[in-house]
């Protein structure tokens, strides 16, 4: 019996210790954060054109010469305007950055475009229009804006984004959050800039969090949420109850017997 009220009071240690452990509470997003309004500004820088990047260029003349120019101002075009040089509207599926850096476009050739603004990219196609249209004007977009974010969240995939700024918030939102086993602390962001890869972290319960390069997202990149390992140490606990109740229910039909054929 000495045996069976030992084996029974390990049972009781371990149940509170799960208890205690399972009410552990994760930190919050920005803990202590108090209102900064009016106190800065906020700067958001415009994402550099990288590899595989598929970008829209739409160039359009002040002049409308059918030898030149209406190629040119075709709306139609799906955002890609001159890649096919005819008239006849078929939908095009943008510029694609190779590995080198570089796309082609139509009469003006091989343009390194890797590092560069779109405000940058559009100022280098004028320019080398100078001469051929007149009075050009030149709109891009990117088509296959795209960040990842895997892990502990309720959904982790990769998203495409409308527009062309995204914020950490932004796409753990579109990921349904972190999960209770997820970390803030610690998140992970996976960058490539300029064929260089970088990963950087990010607390997500500090207000110093919007001073971060990572806060604001670029295109590409790779969101990564650890886990704390709650749930392994719960399921852990788990199995040793499983064997502490097999060992206890041994011990008690064991009593029970002895105490039957004595």
């Amino acid at each position: 019996m000495k045996l069976f009220f030992a084996v029974s009071a390990c049972a009781i240690v371990l149940l509170l210790a799960s208890c205690s452990s399972s009410k552990k509470l994760m930190p919050a997003y920005l803990q202590g954060v108090q209102d900064t309004t009016g106190k800065g500004v906020v700067n958001y820088p415009e994402p550099l054109i990288q590899k595989n990047d598929l970008l829209s260029i739409q160039v359009y003349s002040a002049s409308v010469d059918p030898q030149t120019d209406v190629p040119y101002n075709l709306p139609n075009l799906g955002g890609a305007a001159g890649s096919t040089g005819s008239s006849s509207g078929a939908p095009v599926s943008g510029f694609l950055v190779d590995q080198s850096g570089n796309i082609e476009y139509p009469r003006i050739g091989t343009i390194h475009v890797e590092g560069l603004t779109k405000q940058q990219l559009a100022a280098l196609i004028k320019q080398k229009f100078e001469g051929q249209l007149n009075q050009p004007s030149v709109i891009i977009r990117f088509l296959n804006y795209k960040i990842t974010v895997l892990g502990e969240v309720a959904r982790p995939s990769s998203f495409n984004i409308p527009g062309e700024r995204v914020t950490i918030f932004d796409a753990l939102g579109m990921a349904g959050d972190i999960t209770p086993e997820g970390i803030k602390t610690n998140v992970k962001v996976i960058r490539e800039t300029n064929g260089n890869r970088e990963i950087g972290t990010i607390d997500l319960t500090s207000g110093k969090l919007f001073e971060s390069p990572y806060y604001v997202l670029r295109q590409n990149d790779v969101v990564v949420v650890a886990s704390s390992g709650l749930r392994e140490k719960q399921e852990e606990q788990q199995a040793a109850f499983r064997k502490v109740s097999l060992t206890l229910s041994i011990i008690t039909a064991a009593a029970l017997l002895y105490n039957i054929f004595k």
